[in-house]
């Protein structure tokens, strides 16, 4: 569980053995609300490029949304992923050739992101949403996401949010 996806650095991957970042797209990289993103994004982007980690976008959004989105970010993409069912994240998962080990899947919801990326094998990161409103579709899994914690933190006592990878 770590604050912001922008927190999380190239060599802090590099150091776990992650070769590519899946990432969910509303509230993880940018605000649902916001589709051009911001400057921070974009200098996480090439940070992230620049050491050769390709990221995809896997979205349950519709194609039209998550391509007006990315493109003018140039990611890759898998929309319509179906999360929590792992066939977005397997269809990208064969896109990169890479091995699932090598590859991280990070994303704001648990119910969605992270139960998709774990089915699909791959390791998680859960990341705060960007801000504190939802679209309508994902305020049922942010209530239900609260009992899921509950339990979590009653099974799991030091589960905490961390700044980073190295936190």
């Amino acid at each position: 569980m770590v604050d912001a996806i922008y927190n999380i650095t190239p060599e802090q991957f590099q150091k776990q053995g992650i070769h590519a970042v899946f990432t969910d797209l509303d509230n993880t990289l940018l605000a649902w609300n916001n589709p051009d993103g911001t400057q921070q994004l974009k200098d996480w982007i090439a940070a992230m490029q620049a050491a050769g980690i390709p990221i995809v976008v896997v979205s349950n959004n519709n194609h039209r949304r998550v391509g007006q989105v990315v493109e003018n970010l140039d990611l890759p993409y898998v929309a319509r992923a179906m999360k929590p069912l792992s066939l977005g994240i397997e269809h990208a998962k064969e896109k990169m050739n890479l091995s699932r080990h090598e590859i991280v899947m990070v994303g704001d919801q648990l119910i969605t992101d992270v139960h998709a990326g774990n089915l699909a094998g791959l390791r998680t990161i859960l990341v705060r949403p960007l801000i504190d409103t939802d679209a309508w579709n994902t305020k049922l899994n942010r209530f239900l996401e609260k009992f899921l914690f509950f339990g979590l933190r009653k099974k799991y006592p030091a589960l905490h949010w961390q700044e980073d990878l190295n936190d």
